[in-house]
């Protein structure tokens, strides 16, 4: 799922063009009805014509609302760039779109809206504007559509653009690090609080323990919605309403993050490196204050230039911003400064959590540099992240980060003895390697999913490996040492073909253990024609067969485990005296019929202990 996000000046549209495109009304709040102007975020979706499903965040345009229109444009993977035919472009086209620049949005277009009111001369004038206006952007190449959503004219075509151009876009990598910056923050009656926003990093699950940071609460995902529909997992890249247990609505604010307990710690200081606007107002100086703006969050924040006492506008520089209160950032984060309601800059965080530096100490810019680009260990990191769940081997790892296998193999064997990379098996050389978020998460994932399916199915001995194998999406040797991994590490325990807890032990109570005795009662009275028209419980019936009291050998067909023995003995026996047999035999042999004889031949086929030659079975 993708998620686009409007951008554009006041009164241009964007809320109508977004009802248009979704028969959705963003404005959700009655001043903004009343006073026909959106002020805080809206959301919409719909299903594009290939069948893709999108949301839509609609962000205010007013200037005074720039700071809710940033809570929202963090995550998305398209802008639409909204700008009214008949007033063409305005103050806060300019700055919205430099702040999609800033935070380097993937992609986008440009939408002339109002076409209805005015020619098509003018559209055409209009159109050589945004192409000046775009220039130097991430939406320099964008395509422009001229659109009326009064009308309807345009908008089958603009989404059939929307619908191309997503059709290139890179789906959200799922590093299982789930991150939800929280845009909204409210109650719903008998569920309790819910929180949106936009799920980057990983994936959420109903169920799931996470933390809200920075506050630091312990929450619990009750529910999960994405377009009001339930979901039991929500992946990354998805509007996600997460109604939590745990936390009162009133003490969630915007800005917050919803995540793993205990990876994401708030940064007190954090490097980064920072780009001025060629049209910011004035020159930034070393310690001045600044509003930033990351993910959903604005803080106040101290800025501590590191080149010199003053960055001039059009200008790069090293920078460390020092937050008045400390807000979870990681490494590769995008954010914006402003000061009296005007965009100043932006720029990538380098360092999430940084010491305090000597200014114009060259050194330090030098290690930011290297880190910007990323040191020989950050590399390996990063690629062995962006593996996902799959761990990935050292041919790989050279493949794609670049750096040669002699300092591959020393910087790999660090990082395996600090605990920051996970092998697979004891063989630097020839093991593949998670990193430690990943295989910690991936630990957890199982977990839940194990302890869901023993809730759901609490007399079965486990839950079949395959299904295992299928969820984790690995090929067989990769599978096997993942799942030896776990054994020693105690996370599971393995029994042939299933996989369980290591304290789960099913056990029939009570009623459970009655009807198990009758049934087991009225299979035993005509032991090779046993009656398949019980109504037993089916889970009992599992449970009777691995633990092996009876034994399955079609569909309905169960012996008890002695029947069944007698059964095989007697084939066995007759095909070592008479070098085969038939169907016909094992009827007449156990008295039974043909239906039963035949289950039970098909059955020893499956298991290898006889093999049909065309109508008769030898012994394999």
């Amino acid at each position: 799922m993708f998620v686009v996000g409007t951008a554009g000046h006041v009164d241009h549209g964007k809320s109508t063009l977004v009802r248009s495109l979704t028969g959705i009304d963003p404005d959700r709040l009655q001043e903004e009805k009343d006073r026909g102007m959106t002020i805080d975020l809206g959301f919409a979706w719909l299903t594009l014509p290939g069948g893709r499903d999108i949301s839509i965040v609609d962000v205010p345009g007013h200037e005074k609302f720039v700071n809710n229109m940033l809570a929202g444009v963090g995550g998305i993977d398209l802008a639409m760039l909204v700008i009214a035919a008949d007033e063409s472009v305005m103050p806060q086209t300019k700055e919205h779109l430099a702040i999609l620049d800033l935070l380097r949005v993937p992609g986008g277009l440009v939408v002339i809206t109002k076409k209805d009111l005015v020619d098509e001369e003018w559209i055409q004038l209009v159109a050589m504007d945004v192409e000046e206006l775009v220039q130097g952007t991430v939406l320099e190449d964008a395509p422009v559509y001229s659109v009326s959503a009064e009308t309807g004219e345009g908008i089958s075509e603009l989404k059939q653009a929307m619908d191309n151009l997503l059709s290139f876009a890179n789906p959200k990598r799922n590093v299982f690090r789930p991150r939800l910056p929280v845009d909204r923050a409210f109650t719903v009656s008998g569920f309790g609080t819910v929180v949106t926003g936009t799920l980057i990093d990983g994936s959420l699950n109903v169920g799931q323990e996470l933390e809200l940071t920075p506050s630091g609460r312990n929450v619990r995902i009750r529910g999960l919605q994405t377009h009001k529909k339930k979901e039991t997992t929500a992946e990354p890249g998805t509007r996600v309403a997460a109604n939590i247990s745990g936390v009162d609505h009133n003490q969630v604010k915007r800005g917050e993050v919803l995540t793993l307990s205990g990876w994401l710690k708030p940064s007190e200081a954090f490097d980064v490196h920072l780009k001025i606007l060629e049209d910011s107002p004035n020159k930034l100086r070393h310690n001045m204050f600044l509003t930033l703006h990351t993910g959903s969050s604005e803080t106040v924040t101290r800025l501590r230039l590191l080149e010199s006492d003053s960055a001039e506008p059009g200008t790069f520089t090293w920078a460390q911003m020092k937050p008045d209160n400390a807000i979870p950032v990681v490494k590769g984060d995008y954010f914006v400064i402003r000061s009296n309601m005007t965009t100043l800059g932006g720029g990538v965080v380098v360092d999430p959590h940084a010491r305090r530096h000597r200014r114009r100490h060259l050194p330090t810019i030098e290690r930011l540099a290297a880190l910007e680009l990323g040191s020989a260990s950050d590399v390996i990191m990063s690629t062995i992240g962006t593996a996902q769940l799959r761990p990935i081997n050292l041919q790989e790892l050279a493949d794609s980060s670049g750096i040669g296998k002699p300092e591959l193999l020393e910087e790999l064997k660090q990082l395996v003895e600090q605990g920051i990379v996970i092998p697979t098996i004891n063989s630097i050389e020839n093991s593949r390697y998670f990193a430690e978020e990943t295989w910690n998460a991936l630990v957890q994932s199982v977990t839940m999913w194990l302890e869901e399916f023993h809730s759901n199915f609490p007399l079965r001995q486990g839950a079949p490996r395959e299904e295992l194998r299928s969820r984790l999406a690995l090929g067989g040797t990769v599978f096997n040492q993942v799942v030896s991994m776990m054994v020693g590490k105690a996370v599971i325990k393995e029994h042939q073909s299933t996989v369980s807890r290591p304290g789960h032990y099913p056990t029939l109570k009570g009623p459970e253990e009655t009807e198990a005795s009758i049934y087991l009662k009225k299979i035993s009275v005509d032991p090779f024609s046993p009656p398949t028209n019980l109504n037993t419980d089916s889970e009992i019936v599992n449970f009777l067969s691995e633990s092996g009291k009876v034994v399955r050998v079609g569909d309905g067909i169960i012996f008890t485990s002695e029947a069944y023995d007698q059964m095989l003995k007697g084939v066995e026996d007759h095909i070592h005296t008479n070098g085969d047999i038939t169907v016909g035999d094992v009827r007449d042999m156990f008295e039974t019929s043909r239906k039963y004889a035949l289950a039970l031949m098909d059955h020893l086929d499956q298991q290898q202990i006889t093999r049909r030659v065309g109508d008769v079975r030898i012994l394999r």
